[in-house]
């Protein structure tokens, strides 16, 4: 038998940053605490009939007030790295001009106790919840925004950046304007046609102005976050292969190729028909700063085909007959966040990547058993889907990090508390917090490099 000892070929490399990730309205509750302003996801939460059970994120995990236990709880499961993000109303209460300490202070002690623990921060400067005030002055349809973001993003980086070494300044745009603009199930609640393209516009030109400021201000990493699904068609059928790239265009290259490439994908007009606008040349110059990373969100894929009812892509999914699906209904399919980095990295010149989220909502029983909550499902899910990022790192993806999604059962967006992310339980009416078997296997696998996944060289 051939001596293995010195064998690492099956672990990750040193200095992978295992961590979990987390979003500020999620988890935090207190939205109003301490001079924080109303953001349009408290709003939107607090309309009748937009949330399920009438569900808000008053309370949530309670981690404004329990950080310290959280902290303490991710350095119990050996975590290395803590993606989070930072409510801009609760810095800014009216969106620009007048600073709330307090509320800086808040994340200021954050980022303090996550070192003492060795943990290294991952900040995200907006992941769904905009000040309401600007939400009234037309939110991310006003082209004064991508100031407005700048101007918000330089008083946490003036903070903040002398001990967070990762920014990512937006979180899934497709989905803000997917969910916010185009269907109006997410806040603010828009249905609309013309609006996605022109919000998913300034979004982008918030990220290049943001992205200035920190070249400015900053001396770390800044990047962005989106999320991709791929996209296979589900048949060689010419429509089929149409529906399929116009899929992946909406979903996936119409942020990226922007930032990396510095133009939209041609199937955009396509896509939106009269309603897509043209846009100058110098609005892509300032979205195509120079980023220091990318961060991929990977759930599920899309198997897709023409389907001329489904606007605005005119495709839609075709479910897989004996596919394992989670409580949201998403395929589990971990071969896709192999394929997703590949693509990522040979499009876009190999940028260093991080996984910055990746998980499931599996069913969990509201309350603990017996001190234990079984997640077997979960369990196979992260196995599976770690050996796809291994996977990945093998065929030469520039894979810097993964981020478990998530830390703790949490306030599921329009889906309220019905579904269970976490890797901790939480009993929300005690706050009670439970690692599941899941948070014992993650903790396995940092402690061994990865080596406990069983991967193969």
């Amino acid at each position: 038998m051939a001596d293995t000892s010195d064998d690492t070929r099956s672990t990750f490399p040193a200095g992978f940053l295992w961590g979990c990730a987390t979003a500020a309205y999620q988890i935090e509750g207190s939205p109003l605490a301490d001079g924080a302003g109303v953001s349009n996801w408290h709003r939107f939460a607090h309309t009748p009939g937009m949330v399920h059970a009438g569900d808000t994120g008053d309370v949530a995990c309670d981690h404004y007030n329990r950080w310290r236990e959280d902290v303490a709880l991710m350095r119990s499961l050996g975590m290395r790295g803590y993606r989070f993000s930072i409510n801009w109303s609760r810095v800014l209460p009216e969106g620009r001009g007048r600073v709330n300490p307090e509320g800086l202070a808040f994340y200021d002690r954050l980022v303090d106790a996550l070192l003492e623990n060795g943990i290294q921060p991952m900040a995200t400067l907006f992941h769904w919840d905009l000040p309401a005030a600007l939400d009234d002055r037309g939110g991310w349809l006003n082209p004064d925004i991508a100031g407005w973001f700048a101007e918000y993003a330089r008083v946490v980086f003036r903070k903040l950046d002398d001990r967070v070494g990762l920014w990512a300044t937006l979180n899934e745009p497709w989905v803000v304007t997917d969910g916010g603009y185009l269907h109006g199930v997410l806040a603010p609640g828009h249905g609309s046609r013309y609006e996605p393209p022109i919000a998913a516009h300034h979004l982008l030109r918030a990220h290049g102005a943001a992205v200035q400021a920190y070249r400015a201000e900053g001396r770390n990493n800044i990047g962005i976050v989106v999320n991709i699904e791929p996209k296979y068609p589900a048949s060689q059928n010419p429509e089929d292969l149409a529906a399929t790239a116009r899929a992946d265009a909406y979903m996936n290259r119409q942020f990226l190729d922007p930032v990396f490439l510095g133009r939209y994908p041609g199937e955009m007009r396509e896509v939106f028909g009269n309603a897509w606008p043209e846009w100058p040349a110098e609005d892509m110059l300032l979205i195509r700063q120079a980023i220091d990373f990318v961060g991929i969100n990977y759930y599920t894929r899309s198997v897709t085909r023409h389907d001329a009812r489904r606007w605005p892509v005119h495709g839609s999914g075709v479910p897989q007959k004996h596919a394992t699906r989670t409580e949201t209904g998403w395929e589990v399919y971990p071969q896709g966040l192999t394929d997703v980095l590949k693509w990522v990295s040979a499009r876009y010149g190999q940028p260093p990547i991080y996984v910055t989220e990746n998980g499931a909502a599996f069913y969990d029983p509201p309350s603990a058993i017996e001190g234990r909550v079984e997640d077997p499902l979960r369990v196979a899910y992260l196995r599976e889907h770690l050996r796809a990022a291994h996977a990945a790192l093998r065929q030469g993806v520039d894979l810097r990090g993964y981020f478990l999604w998530s830390l703790l059962d949490n306030f599921e967006w329009a889906l309220g508390y019905a579904k269970r992310f976490g890797i901790v339980h939480v009993d929300y009416a005690t706050q009670q917090r439970t690692p599941k078997d899941s948070a014992r296997f993650y903790a396995e696998v940092i402690a061994t490099q990865g080596a406990a996944l069983g991967v193969n060289a």
